[in-house]
């Protein structure tokens, strides 16, 4: 059987768009496609933006800031040492860019100045990781990426 030029192309256009989409199906069906705004409320923390930079700004004028270290234990965060630890007060957040399932929140109890985020609640991987505390009347927030 001969297959004349004109045959020959429709049969390529109909590979080619078969080809994509396919792709494009597969992409919009499976799971592990499946993007996310950063948060749920991405326009509520938006409006929040500049008293994130203003508790960030705060920071950087401490003696010394917190500081974090892996451990076998998890992650171990330490506060500076020349503050009342009963005086510290806020919430640390973890946030999964690869899935919002894992991400959680987790509010500041000290022993020691150091604040343990045990190692069962995390998995091996990028974690964004934001310390947002308050000592006394001041607000300071910490933000730092980590591969555990």
């Amino acid at each position: 059987m001969k297959i004349n030029w004109g045959t020959a192309i429709v049969i390529a256009f109909v590979c080619f768009i078969s080809f994509i989409m396919y792709f494009v199906i597969s992409m919009s069906t499976d799971r592990k496609y499946d993007h996310d705004l950063v948060v749920e409320d991405y326009y509520g923390q938006e409006l929040q933006f500049q008293a994130d930079l203003d508790h960030e700004e705060n920071a950087k004028h401490l003696k010394s800031n917190i500081t974090l270290k892996t451990t076998k234990e998890g992650i171990v965060i330490t506060f500076p040492e020349n503050l009342n630890i009963k005086n510290i007060e806020g919430k640390v957040f973890l946030y999964r860019p690869s899935n919002k399932q894992l991400d959680f929140e987790t509010e500041i109890s000290l022993s020691n100045h150091n604040l343990l985020i045990p190692d069962k609640r995390l998995l091996d991987g990028r974690w964004n990781i934001k310390v947002d505390w308050k000592y006394n009347t001041n607000s300071y927030l910490f933000k730092k990426e980590i591969t555990y």
